[in-house]
């Protein structure tokens, strides 16, 4: 899987917990899940088990503490894999 991919898949997974006002056409890499996307806290947790089964990763408390950006989340996951 390459970063395409990557990217469309960690996509797909924040468009399932946007709130109503928010698109998914607004999601980039430099999107900021809680202040762009208005992703709660809650929402945030079912992210980060979602991106786990999806990238059969394991994420820890400072993995998600520095997903703040879909790209801070993307080198997350491509350095879990790397490790594997």
């Amino acid at each position: 899987m390459n970063k395409d991919e990557h990217y469309q898949k960690l996509k797909n997974i924040v468009s399932l917990y946007l709130p109503e006002d928010v698109s998914a056409d607004k999601i980039t890499a430099e999107s900021h899940l809680t202040n762009e996307l208005n992703i709660n806290s809650a929402n945030l947790v079912d992210i980060v088990l979602d991106v786990e089964d999806a990238f059969d990763i394991m994420l820890e408390n400072e993995d998600m503490d520095g997903m703040q950006t879909i790209n801070d989340a993307l080198l997350i996951i491509d350095k879990k894999l790397s490790d594997k």
